[in-house]
């Protein structure tokens, strides 16, 4: 079966499940992705599990039924079996799998089953998939999926349904694809429960042209493959978009991924995202939890520092809550330029993005790099917070680069936004990419966004990778002529007023200026009757 053809096959058994959901009076209810990605993912591990055993086991490979066969094992063989599985296998028994819970569907209380089923999973493999709080408990992989159906006497048969749609084919043959693949996947999973909701921290979906351009900034081509043995983290993550890019860009086996996310949402569907894209190592390193407030990961009692962050951070976002418990000696050196303020009216307009900014230069390594998403407005704003953040950045040689983005980049959002670019070693030159005129504009349900084509995206990529000055589009500058235009960062300022010149004769000229002054005598002249016009009407204004 061709790619495209298990592309096609996986979309329907997703549209089959959310199908299923819809019928039970689920659609579009808050619990219905919760569900929809907890089958989706014991789907996959089950079949993942017969993928790695039949690798291991000829004879289970060539068996007509490998459930069957594995059934047949002797107890230590199979033991034996579990124990060669790669690291970031589930570690299935045979009443685990999905074949099994078919044949038993018609078994009274079959949502009990099943439920006990996909608990039974969780809790012997929660050292490997559990994702962690920052307050140190541990969030399993499944839920008991019959519990989200309000109406008892429907769930057995909701049960019995979930199941004969995940039946019909197998994912087997997909894991030997690639990235794109399971991007590709992974966003029409999730295409109907992670949009630009404008919740807490980062539950704002990131524009794949934004994620590939901050990866391959970050990890040119010419380096991929030559990064090794790294630390990735984002401490706003999401569903992860940004470190899957980073972690294609370098390799899934020479990174590992950190993150931090106050939604629980986000952190079960990073979680997912990790399976897919074959990063369970890493799953360990997710945190569930306030970054801000209580950055989880340490190396002792110090911040960990890592070799590369990306963030897509909210902007704006109220923390008048825990403002107070940030204002401590502890992070002062954390939050260098400072805390903001919460204002009197609109304290929804906090500008959490400053913190995030300041987090991810006190969390870089020596020679580490960064990229963040920030307001455009940041690039100019001569007061506050901003400024010393860009201050620094430029005094200390830590700025490679700003590129600013088409608006409507995010299709629920107006603002402008800009990728800002840090580098422990930049040096003293940097390049502004102005890349506010590129783009086109499409229509994204009832809102409009600009995407960014293939050649652009590159385009982008090159110049900036290359330090190339390109009219109207790039400039390359230095860290005293940042420092002379009032660290701005916005690559307009620094673009050269262009003067056309032609060429005329000593006649042309002449004939020029004498034109010149004939209009501007017309305009004269005109004047002054205007004038006089005025001074009549006051005049009998005046007598009347």
């Amino acid at each position: 079966m061709a790619t495209q053809d298990f592309e096609r096959k996986t979309k329907e058994m997703i549209d089959g499940l959310k199908a299923v959901c819809a019928s039970y009076g689920l659609g579009n209810d808050g619990n219905e992705f919760k569900i929809i990605t907890q089958v989706f993912l014991y789907k996959f591990l089950n079949d993942k599990f017969a993928y790695e055993v039949k690798k291991l086991d000829d004879k289970i490979a060539s068996a007509e039924n490998w459930e069957a066969a594995i059934n047949d094992m002797d107890a230590d063989d199979f033991e034996m079996l579990l124990l060669q599985l790669p690291a970031g296998t589930a570690r299935l028994q045979s009443h685990h799998f999905i074949a099994n819970l078919f044949e038993n569907q018609n078994d009274a209380d079959f949502a009990k089953i099943f439920d006990d089923t996909l608990f039974d999973i969780a809790v012997q493999n929660n050292d490997i998939f559990a994702v962690k709080s920052d307050s140190g408990s541990k969030t399993a992989m499944f839920d008991r999926v019959s519990a989200y159906i309000s109406d008892e006497s429907k769930r057995d048969d909701f049960c019995r349904a979930i199941i004969n749609k995940i039946v019909e084919f197998s994912f087997e043959h997909i894991f030997t694809q690639k990235f794109d693949f399971y991007a590709t996947i992974f966003e029409y999973l999730i295409s109907d429960y992670n949009k630009d909701s404008g919740g807490k921290y980062a539950e704002y979906y990131t524009p794949h042209a934004v994620a590939k351009i901050m990866a391959e900034i970050l990890v040119p081509k010419d380096q991929q493959g030559q990064v090794r043995d790294v630390t990735c983290y984002d401490p706003s993550a999401g569903s992860g978009t940004l470190l899957m890019n980073l972690a294609h860009a370098i390799g899934e086996n020479r990174c590992s991924i950190y993150s931090q996310d106050i939604s629980q949402k986000s952190s079960s569907l990073l979680r997912l995202n990790l399976i897919l894209n074959n990063l369970v190592h890493s799953i360990q390193n997710v945190v569930q939890g306030n970054t801000i407030l209580n950055p989880a990961h340490k190396d002792g009692d110090a911040s960990k520092r890592f070799d590369y962050i990306v963030s897509n951070p909210p902007f704006k976002m109220d923390f008048s809550d825990f403002r107070e418990r940030l204002a401590t000696k502890t992070n002062n050196e954390r939050f260098f330029a400072g805390i903001p303020n919460v204002p009197k009216k609109k304290k929804e307009s906090m500008a959490i993005y400053q913190l995030f900014l300041q987090h991810i230069i006190h969390s870089l390594k020596p020679g580490g790099k960064a990229a963040m998403v920030v307001p455009t407005g940041f690039l100019t704003a001569q007061t506050g917070i901003d400024k010393k953040i860009r201050k620094k950045l430029v005094d200390e040689h830590m700025l490679a680069g700003v590129v600013s983005m088409p608006s409507n980049i995010f299709a629920t959002t107006g603002t402008n936004v800009s990728i800002i670019f840090i580098d422990r070693s930049a040096g003293k030159e940097a390049v502004l990419i102005d890349a506010s005129k590129l783009g086109k504009m499409v229509k994204e349900g009832k809102n409009q966004k600009t995407v960014l084509r293939p050649d652009e995206e590159q385009t982008i990529i090159e110049t900036f990778n290359n330090s190339v000055a390109v009219e109207d589009l790039s400039v390359v500058i230095s860290t005293k002529d940042i420092q002379a235009k009032n660290y701005s960062f916005s690559a307009g300022q620094y673009f050269e007023v262009k003067i056309d010149y032609i060429d005329i004769s000593a006649a042309e000229f002449q004939t020029g200026l004498e034109t010149l002054r004939s209009r501007i005598s017309n305009l004269n002249a005109s004047a002054k009757e205007t004038q006089k016009d005025i001074d009549l009407g006051l005049s009998r204004l005046r007598l009347d």
